[in-house]
């Protein structure tokens, strides 16, 4: 059974900087491109990041653009967001999903793979 875990969510203050994690099982994360996607209350999901197989091609939102970075260590079947300079518009729940292509994707659409999310609260 294929599952991703998030970790890493919790409370920071505004400008502070949390690293998320996701773990993929099950399955190996190398052959497919990997996002994160928010969801904040009475919102609907939105895309934040993504990162090729190869791990060569990134894509943000405009909206975390310069704040926020996306890695991946195949090897750990693993994925990260690295978020700095938060904001209280960045509280929301983090989900991780995998892509059905290699190649990195911000439709929600494209992914079939999805975790059980991480919560991120910023305060002002």
């Amino acid at each position: 059974e294929v599952h991703l875990v998030e970790s890493g969510g919790g409370l920071v203050q505004a400008g502070g900087s949390l690293r998320l994690s996701c773990a993929a099982s099950g399955f190996r994360v190398n052959d497919y491109a990997l996002g994160w996607f928010r969801q904040a209350p009475g919102k609907e999901r939105e895309f934040v990041a993504t990162i090729s197989a190869s791990g060569l091609t990134e894509s943000f939102a405009r909206s975390v653009q310069g704040r926020f970075a996306i890695s991946r260590d195949n090897a750990k079947n693993t994925v990260y967001l690295q978020m700095s300079n938060l904001r209280p518009e960045d509280t929301a729940i983090y989900y991780c999903a995998a892509a059905t292509v290699r190649d990195a994707v911000v439709e929600d659409a494209d992914y079939d793979t999805w975790g059980q999310g991480t919560q991120v609260t910023v305060s002002s």
